[in-house]
């Protein structure tokens, strides 16, 4: 029996009640690199975070209606080397370890543990044991640290064909080095994260290009202290 982990989370998760927002600003949609912020209500949790983006910046996400977006702007697809911009519920922490005593729903990336990003797949977008006749997957637990402590972002929960699979919030290759379209970071850093969060408080990422501020203060008008939205 495949024992399975799907990305795509509850539809009744309402984004805009967050109690817990895990804020990304860029400079704009190329950037590569970004500042993070930690919000529990109007306080901010800890001190700002550098994180790493996609090698190509960030395309608009298969939820991200709530963004007015300029024409030339791209949108996320599959293997196109950008970080996700948009609003997303985060959904469990993975890693190494057996057990863990996190406030979120725990995943351990055993040695077969694998996301499948193949689009023809009718598993695309989730993660599931292997069965051994998967085309195009990643590996949970790799041979180095970058997944040893990890967050699931439910991008693409509707597993739109293309629209890019297995995004997730995890420690970073090097400093200052881009990820193909996860969000990165120190492992010291996403260590703090991952106990903060608690899924009872509907934690959500809300990553987006600086030009995309005054929207984001609509919806979450407790984030008017933030430093990164002015």
């Amino acid at each position: 029996m495949i024992k399975s982990f799907l990305i795509t989370a509850s539809l009744s998760i309402f984004l805009f009640s967050s109690q817990q927002i895990v804020l990304v600003v860029a400079n704009d949609m190329n950037s590569s690199s970004a500042k993070l912020e930690c919000y529990e209500g109007s306080n901010k949790v800890f001190e700002t975070m550098s994180v790493n983006l996609g090698k190509n910046g960030l395309g608009w996400g298969a939820e991200s209606r709530e963004f007015q977006k300029n024409p030339d702007e791209a949108l996320k697809y599959e293997g196109d080397k950008k970080a996700p911009a948009g609003i997303f519920s985060l959904s469990a922490i993975f890693g190494y370890a057996p057990k863990s005593n996190y406030k979120m729903p725990y995943l351990y990336a055993e040695k077969n543990l694998i996301c499948v990003d193949d689009t023809n797949s009718n598993f695309y977008n989730q993660i599931i044991m292997a069965q051994g006749d998967e085309k195009s997957f990643e590996y949970m637990r790799r041979n180095d640290v970058q997944y040893k402590t990890g967050i699931v972002v439910d991008y693409n929960k509707k597993s739109a064909r293309g629209r890019g699979s297995c995004i997730f919030m995890h420690i970073e290759r090097a400093p200052k080095s881009p990820t193909v379209g996860c969000t990165s970071m120190s492992e010291k850093d996403i260590k703090k994260i991952a106990g903060w969060l608690d899924k009872k408080k509907n934690p959500v990422l809300v990553q987006i290009p600086k030009k995309s501020s005054k929207k984001v203060l609509k919806l979450y008008p407790q984030l008017k202290n933030s430093e990164l939205l002015k």
